[in-house]
């Protein structure tokens, strides 16, 4: 990414090391972990395939598909992160981590038998920007393979910050922007060191696919409602309650009317 705003304050924010644990200590992040997993595993060649893990942030996914026994290209723009991963990784010998930017990969062409950008659809604010790192994916993934992007939700500023998080307590200003989060699809940092970022429409994300020359062959909801549960931490620690929140996540995923309502969404393209 060029040094613009936006860019430093993605690095604001994720220089503070906050992404290190997100998908394991909290249950909304296990629950998003684990969904993307099942949504991934549906698409992806069996290993010792060759996964390009990008803006994979420090590695939880790079971690997970090593284990598997994948071989992994890992890239992402924050050094933190790629040091992160590459103390992590080191004996483990799957795990090749570089910086790098999405737009402009440095790996060659067909290099990869798939790819996953589930960070940089929501850190590139302009439409060219998206379209062209997912240009660059398929460029990258072998003919056929299946690249999978993650996007946030249009209303999850609305769903998430304000009615779950009550972002309003801490952020004076978070209710009135909301409005314009939700026709904009920006969404700026409320205040030093905050999230940033870009949500789209279930629509959008299938239109950009589209645009960057995939087939779409599938566009789902990631996490479904469960969210938005005050008891979320204890219920997934629970293993009925775990099971029976994610097949309400299974079950909804693809019902229109839905799609929204999740926080994250996730699009799979065939290159």
């Amino acid at each position: 990414m060029t040094a613009d705003p936006q860019h430093t304050q993605m690095r604001e924010y994720y220089e503070r090391g906050v992404e290190a644990e997100r998908l394991s200590l909290t249950g909304s992040g296990q629950l998003e972990f684990e969904r993307t997993k099942e949504i991934v595993l549906r698409h992806l060649p069996p290993p010792p395939a060759t996964v390009a893990d990008i803006g994979g942030g420090p590695g939880r996914y790079s971690l997970w598909l090593a284990g598997l026994g994948y071989r992994v290209l890992h890239r992402d723009i924050v050094p933190l992160h790629v040091d992160h991963l590459r103390a992590a990784a080191a004996s483990l010998g799957l795990i090749e981590t570089q910086v790098g930017d999405a737009r402009d990969l440095g790996l060659g062409d067909a290099s990869a038998d798939a790819v996953l950008l589930l960070g940089p659809l929501y850190h590139l604010e302009r439409r060219g920007d998206r379209v062209k790192a997912l240009r660059e994916a398929r460029r990258v993934v072998r003919p056929g393979g299946p690249v999978f992007g993650a996007a946030i939700s249009r209303w999850s500023a609305r769903l998430d910050g304000i009615l779950r998080q009550r972002i309003y307590e801490k952020y004076a200003d978070a209710e009135e922007l909301i409005a314009e989060v939700e026709r904009t699809g920006v969404l700026p940092p409320l205040g030093p060191g905050s999230f940033c970022g870009y949500t789209h429409r279930p629509a959008q994300l299938r239109n950009e696919f589209a645009s960057a020359g995939f087939a779409v062959t599938d566009v789902v909801c990631v996490e479904g409602a469960a969210y938005l549960l005050q008891d979320l931490d204890v219920r997934m620690a629970d293993g009925r309650e775990r099971q029976l929140i994610l097949e309400t996540a299974r079950a909804h995923e693809r019902v229109p009317e839905l799609m929204g309502v999740g926080s994250h969404l996730l699009a799979t393209g065939q290159g």
